[in-house]
């Protein structure tokens, strides 16, 4: 066989394989998307545990379709594999907190105002930089321990220091080009939002589920005590999930509090958050014990 008949031949497979593993890819793709937006056709969704102490259960956790934990707690996921359960890193994106790793590489000019019931500092969004710094800081060194999706906290806290339409808007703006910075850089990414409310319309077909705090029971940070939400504040939450879950197609977490010892507080909230057809999660103030949800044990 002469040279180019070989050089031919090579090619000719080598273009086989770069098909075959593109359609592998897709199938793939086209497959995890259709078994999480039925998810939402189902009324139902994947089970999540939120654990944010410096020694996540592993063995509980493992019984949740998703966790997400402290990655400053030194868990390594990739230690942990396994085909039931992704692991989830808490991030925030709205604001950061002084012990943060890559907070001193932040400039002081993009640092708006502070959050003073958690200790945090607000960021601006609508930085020009601040994408790309967001995701070679904090998503790039996550991504290269094994996670594989992320918790994206905080996505309002730019209301804490904007006062007007326009500054709401730019804030908002911002949001929407971290979140496509992220997916651009990294396809596979699978985002959690808490809240984000304001920017779903932009960025909905991008997130994996959107999740929020205190539908029926919360936690006063301030007062470091339990509360019951008012009826108004709920029906707002009801009617953001609502949207969500009807015109997105999205699976709707709801994040409630109840002190860890009291059980029957536990699953009462529990019941009526599933009752209205969303995914529950109910733990302590902290997040520091594993609560309780519609772990996977419990729906087979």
């Amino acid at each position: 066989m002469s040279i180019e008949k070989r050089q031919r031949r090579d090619m000719c497979a080598f273009y086989r394989r770069v098909v075959c593993a593109a359609r592998l890819v897709l199938v793939g793709l086209l497959s995890s998307i259709a078994h999480e937006r039925a998810w939402a056709d189902a009324g139902a969704g994947p089970s999540i545990a939120l654990f944010y102490g410096t020694q996540p259960p592993v063995s509980q956790l493992r019984d949740f379709d998703v966790a997400v934990v402290e990655p400053d707690s030194g868990f390594e996921p990739l230690k942990h594999k396994n085909p039931d359960t992704a692991w989830f890193a808490y991030v925030s994106v709205g604001e950061v907190e002084p012990q943060r790793p890559y907070y001193a590489a932040i400039p002081k000019a993009w640092q708006l105002g502070d959050n003073t019931v958690w200790g945090a500092k607000v960021i601006d969004q609508d930085a020009a930089d601040w994408p790309a710094f967001y995701v070679e800081h904090v998503i790039a060194p996550l991504w290269k321990k094994g996670y594989r999706g992320f918790f994206l906290d905080t996505l309002d806290s730019y209301q804490i220091v904007a006062k007007t339409d326009a500054a709401r808007a730019r804030q908002e703006r911002g949001l929407v080009a971290v979140v496509r910075a992220i997916k651009a850089r990294y396809p596979r990414a699978r985002l959690i939002f808490n809240r984000g409310f304001e920017i779903l319309p932009q960025v909905h077909s991008l997130v994996y589920a959107v999740a929020f705090e205190s539908l029926y029971r919360g936690w006063d940070q301030a007062g470091k005590r339990y509360t019951e939400i008012a009826q108004a504040d709920r029906e707002w939450l009801l009617a953001q999930a609502k949207t969500i879950r009807e015109q997105y197609r999205l699976p709707v977490l709801a994040i409630d509090y109840c002190a860890p010892a009291d059980s029957v507080c536990a699953a009462d909230t529990v019941n009526r958050i599933s009752a209205a057809g969303l995914v529950p999660y109910v733990t302590d103030g902290g997040l520091q014990t594993v609560g309780v949800g519609p772990a996977r044990a419990m729906r087979q």
